[in-house]
């Protein structure tokens, strides 16, 4: 049974990945302005991915002692959540188009993105991330790295958000202030 959860996790980061790598790129559009500062999100967001696939229990052992029924709960939870994460995900860039980047950033004619998966959370691929972070943890890592790597990517996360909801705010006004008290940042009807 890990065995199948681990390779399921590791089938959804196949998926994941060529999300960001392989997706249809839209004509590049010219930039107007960029926070620099969500880099430092970004790079905590890598450190929590890292930990969490670097702290690896033995393939045959549980997350924490439990019954088997448990166990099965808890193996198709992680593969739904690493499928939802994808799909979430997926859904989001796609909405974005071509305002789609890693780094926060503005572009010539940015437009407030507030349909799809943006109208239950304001970061949606964030909420994604989590959930893939989330459900490798329960897959292959110890709990010690997989609950240092949540603190390290929820740091990043709010780091990004900062960042990204600033040049938001300086360029949709009250716009993005509604939206805001509206819709969570990533986790919905919680934060």
């Amino acid at each position: 049974m890990h065995l199948g959860v681990f390779v399921a996790v590791s089938a959804s980061w196949f998926l994941f990945g060529g999300l960001f790598l392989f997706h249809k790129k839209p004509p590049k559009a010219p930039e107007s302005k960029r926070d620099r500062v969500s880099l430092v999100g970004i790079v905590l967001q890598g450190i929590a991915y890292a930990l969490v696939w670097s702290f690896r229990r033995p393939w045959s052992v549980a997350l924490f002692p439990m019954p088997v029924p448990l166990q099965v709960a808890l193996a198709a939870f992680t593969v739904g959540l690493a499928g939802a994460s994808v799909w979430i995900v997926s859904a989001a860039v796609r909405t974005l188009g071509k305002q789609w980047a890693f780094a926060a950033r503005l572009v010539e004619e940015h437009k407030l993105i507030t349909e799809g998966p943006y109208g239950f959370v304001r970061n949606p691929i964030y909420t994604g991330m989590l959930g893939m972070l989330v459900a490798t943890g329960l897959a292959v890592s110890h709990w010690v790295g997989l609950l240092a790597a949540l603190v390290l990517f929820n740091i990043g996360t709010a780091i990004r958000v900062r960042s990204e909801e600033k040049l938001l705010r300086g360029a949709f006004g009250t716009e993005f202030e509604a939206y805001a008290r509206r819709v969570p940042a990533v986790f919905p009807r919680l934060y």
